[in-house]
């Protein structure tokens, strides 16, 4: 999963970066430039390492994320364009983060929505670019081929039309609700306005005390289709995440906060794109995959290793929680909860699978 995190200069996206574990660009490799700067971070997930407490594997392996700290230079937005490059990055990550600046500074009087909408604004206007530039060439070009590809264009046609009029006036695609058959049409143009987003209220230490508040009524206004809204202290959880898990606990006591934001935020962005995990779990490995909502076993198969899903017998399957608490996969096939499942099998969030299969396939 690739997330670009994206924001108006100032906004404390690159803050946000450093929070989720990147490692933030040095002094001045950014300024006035446009650039991204790419980070890998672990998936805090407390399961994978009660599942290694339990087998003391040899490796524990969380899932991970890169996220791309995009900058964009000042008065990119208001001009109307985003460098080339950077509009490749962002068309190819799989969702953002887009960060608007919720705190009082030096820049004026924080209006992160404003924020929100003139960056919705950039990216509907490049998409309608771009949808404008396709219909021109399917109204020539569209005409000829065999009698299939005529019906393909005159469909891709018909829809361009639609999203082109929806795009006019500045209105993001993920408001504009597709079947699954215009969806297969649309998606390789990868519309930037179509992505779905999570929204982060950057706010400061003086905000933390309203921020459940804020965050409540932040979604009660402004969440909707493919949007979700989250409220984060950045520099404060940028410190937590540079401190050992001892020295954070003490931090986060003294702050009266539960628990560090970062992994409620890469969790969220996983609702967004409809992901979730399964484990693999051995005295030689506990490893987190990923895998998209109505995966089967045989797709968990296959994200493991192609020799897997090729030569696919069955799975045999357990709840996490299940597993620990029989302590073993031989007490858990005795209590009947270790369960064998066909290809069909619809895997579930939590749930520990080995595969068994054919070699010789």
């Amino acid at each position: 999963m690739e997330v670009a995190i994206v924001g108006l200069p100032g906004s404390g996206k690159t803050t946000v970066f450093t929070a989720l574990g990147g490692h933030p660009p040095a002094a001045g490799h950014a300024a006035g430039r446009a650039s991204a700067t790419v980070g890998v971070v672990k998936v805090p997930d407390e399961r994978v390492d009660r599942l290694a407490d339990l087998f003391h594997p040899k490796r524990t392996i969380h899932a991970d994320v890169t996220y791309l700290d995009v900058a964009l230079p000042p008065g990119a937005t208001r001009a109307g364009t985003i460098d080339p490059d950077l509009l490749g990055r962002l068309r190819n990550a799989d969702a953002f983060l887009q960060v608007a600046r919720a705190f009082e500074g030096a820049s004026g009087p924080a209006d992160p929505w404003a924020e929100v909408e003139e960056l919705d604004l950039e990216f509907a206007v490049n998409d309608h670019d771009v949808v404008t530039r396709r219909l021109e060439r399917l109204r020539t070009s569209g005409r000829h081929g065999s009698a299939a590809e005529r019906d393909q264009n005159a469909r891709e046609e018909v829809l361009l039309e639609r999203l082109e009029a929806h795009l006019a006036d500045g209105t993001p695609l993920r408001t504009y609700p597709l079947d699954a058959d215009e969806e297969r049409l649309v998606r390789g143009f990868r519309f930037l306005s179509q992505k779905p987003r999570l929204v982060v209220l950057a706010i400061d230490e003086a905000g933390l005390p309203e921020a459940a508040a804020r965050e409540a009524e932040a979604r009660a206004t402004h969440a909707g289709p493919g949007t979700d809204i989250v409220v984060l202290a950045g520099r404060i959880e940028a410190e937590i995440a540079a401190l050992s898990d001892d020295d954070a606990r003490l931090f986060l006591d003294d702050l009266g906060i539960a628990e560090a934001s970062r992994g409620r935020v890469i969790g969220l962005t996983y609702q967004l794109l409809g992901l979730f995990s399964f484990f693999t779990a051995g005295e030689d490995e506990c490893r987190a995959w990923t895998l998209v909502s109505g995966a089967t076993a045989l797709d968990a198969a296959a994200a493991i290793h192609s020799d897997l899903a090729r030569g696919f017998i069955r799975a045999e399957v357990i709840g996490w929680q299940d597993l620990l608490d029989c302590g073993s996969t031989a007490e858990a096939r005795k209590r009947g909860l270790l369960r064998s499942e066909g290809k069909a099998y619809p895997v579930r969030d939590g749930d520990v699978i080995e595969i068994l299969f054919n070699v010789s396939r």
